[in-house]
């Protein structure tokens, strides 16, 4: 019996190790064929890029990627609210707002229109303060530094895991802010400042359900655009006021005598929500129809594409103004709320084209924008059909006039108004309360 054990376990063995051999084989020659079409059809740069994503899948961390600290999460009992009080305002006594901003990189654009609009409450009489909220453990000191010399704020920044002040208002400005806010013991009506749909920014998982949960939190939203306050009002039952989209019209402007011969296109592969696959391949379409117009593709660096374009990634807002008076047209996709780049395009005389949506159409409400279905052939009829429109130079200053009038001073009041109005009805609310009325027996 032993020797037959022994000799089961060996054909057992000497089978398994066949079998090893022969997966390995197979899957040896699925490499190679894999490797040979790779470089034969996209060339050596495919190969590189594959290997290079594969080596970052590997070393990446299989942690889950926190964008809140978890322990705001779990002390969020949304059945439990606290209540907020308002400090009563003396006669010319400043409004005190509390912002919770996340780290803040240079050229962020949802940072900029935060602190352009705080500027602009602060010019007007309001005295603000910043509590930096990064669960991914950044440095302090350097955002702060940043905050001061790249958006020129001069108010006071703290760390929110300090604490924060007592103030007449609280601004979430993102949804992980959004918990700090509902979290603080600290007085002020709670405002949310929301400039996008967020749970749009993720697939459907935990990080799309939180977002959403902080639309019920019970703040008083200021949105970006008309669409997205209707939005949460119907979907959310939230109280909203908007602002309209500015535009910087002293640093984009529209330049007669500029030479135009191209296209742009806002490409930010690391934002999905701007649909740049689509717009990609709407330009290869583009590039045969229309070979002889350049094409200037801006937002990040990108790699090899298999059309001819100018590469310009990162680009200063001086940049990006001499970008937009050498294209015809502007190729600017939005799945969510529409971006300021169709604004910042028109008043340079360079048409949008935009994806067809009520989002886009709602927050643009302008006639020289472009519409087209999210669709190759229909955005590169599109752009076409601009490049080969006669009397283009007028049509361009009248798309630039039509924005002239389109200013961040009127965002920054609609802003000032929203809130001035929020905190003078809790205030009155607060009083009606305090107020118990006399019954008189006769």
């Amino acid at each position: 019996m032993p020797l037959k054990s022994k000799k089961f376990s060996g054909v057992s063995l000497l089978t398994s190790a066949i079998a090893i051999v022969a997966t390995a084989h197979t899957q040896l020659n699925r490499r190679t064929r894999q490797i040979k079409r790779l470089v034969f059809d996209e060339g050596p740069g495919a190969l590189t890029d594959k290997i290079r994503t594969k080596l970052s899948d590997a070393i990446r961390p299989k942690t889950f990627m926190w964008h809140v600290f978890p322990s705001d999460v779990l002390q969020a009992d949304l059945s439990k609210p606290q209540h907020q009080t308002i400090p009563v305002r003396n006669d010319g006594q400043p409004i005190e707002l509390n912002w919770i901003v996340g780290p803040a990189g240079p050229g962020s654009g949802g940072h900029t229109t935060i602190f352009r609009t705080l500027k602009y409450l602060q010019a007007a009489g309001y005295r603000n303060r910043v509590y930096f909220y990064d669960p991914y453990g950044g440095d302090g000191k350097y955002y702060q530094d940043l905050a001061r010399s790249h958006y020129g704020l001069t108010c006071e920044i703290q760390d929110i895991r300090h604490g924060m002040k007592d103030a007449h208002g609280v601004i979430a400005t993102c949804w992980p802010t959004a918990y700090a806010a509902f979290n603080a013991s600290c007085s002020g009506k709670r405002f949310y400042f929301i400039q996008d749909y967020e749970p749009y920014f993720y697939p459907v998982g935990t990080n799309s359900a939180l977002a959403e949960t902080t639309y019920r939190m019970g703040f008083h939203g200021i949105t970006a655009g008309r669409w997205l306050s209707e939005k949460l009002t119907r979907e959310f039952g939230m109280d909203t006021d908007w602002f309209p989209f500015g535009c910087d019209t002293t640093r984009y402007r529209f330049d007669a005598n500029s030479q135009r011969s191209g296209i742009a296109f806002y490409a930010r592969a690391g934002t999905p929500r701007r649909a740049v696959e689509i717009g990609l391949l709407a330009l290869e379409l583009f590039s045969k129809r229309q070979p002889e117009i350049e094409l200037h593709l801006f937002g990040q660096p990108m790699g090899s594409l298999p059309f001819k374009f100018t590469n310009h990634g990162l680009v200063s807002p001086d940049k990006l103004n001499q970008i937009y008076n050498r294209s015809f047209a502007g190729l600017s996709l939005s799945l969510t709320n529409v971006s300021l780049v169709p604004h910042e395009m028109l008043a340079c005389g360079c048409i949008p084209v935009v994806n067809e949506a009520d989002h886009n159409r709602i927050v643009l409400d302008n006639a020289y924008v472009r519409y087209a279905a999210l669709l190759p052939h229909a955005l590169a009829e599109t752009l076409e059909a601009i490049v080969t429109m006669p009397n283009f130079g007028s049509a361009a200053q009248r798309a630039a006039d039509s924005v002239k009038s389109t200013s961040w001073d009127t965002a920054g009041a609609a802003v000032d108004t929203a809130i001035r109005n929020a905190i003078a009805a809790d205030a009155a609310r607060s009083r009606s309360r305090r107020t118990f009325p006399i019954s008189i027996s006769l």
